[in-house]
C-alpha cells in the first residue's frame, strides 16, 4: 500500500468524522422543530448516522491493522537482513548529507 493511500484514507475518514459531528449538531439544533416530515427525516438521519459509525469504525481499524502488517513486514526485513538494512540505511544517510553539505 502506498503512502499516498494511507494519506487518501486517513484524510477520508477525517472528513466523515466531520461530516457525523455536523450532522450530529444539525440534529441537535432540529430537535424543537415539530412535524411529521423534519420527524421522518431526523429518524432517518440518526439511523445513517448511526450505521455511518459503524463503518468508520471498521474502516479505521482496517487501516490500524494494514499499518501494523506493514510494520510487522519491515520488522521481519530488518531482521532477516540486517546488514542489507544497514548498508541502505547509511546509503541514505550518506546522500542526505551530501545533499545538505552542499547549501
Amino acid at each position: 500500500m502506498s503512502d499516498m493511500s494511507e494519506v487518501t484514507k486517513d484524510k477520508l475518514i477525517a472528513d466523515v468524522k466531520l461530516v457525523i459531528a455536523d450532522s450530529e449538531e444539525l440534529l441537535r439544533a432540529t430537535a424543537g422543530q415539530a412535524g411529521e416530515k423534519i420527524s421522518e427525516i431526523r429518524a432517518r438521519t440518526q439511523d445513517r448516522l448511526a450505521s455511518a459509525k459503524i463503518k468508520l469504525a471498521e474502516a479505521e481499524a482496517a487501516v490500524v491493522d494494514r499499518a501494523k502488517q506493514v510494520g510487522r513486514a519491515a520488522d521481519d526485513y530488518v531482521h532477516d537482513n540486517p546488514w542489507r538494512s544497514v548498508g541502505v540505511a547509511a546509503g541514505i544517510g550518506l546522500i542526505a548529507g551530501l545533499l545538505i553539505g552542499r547549501r
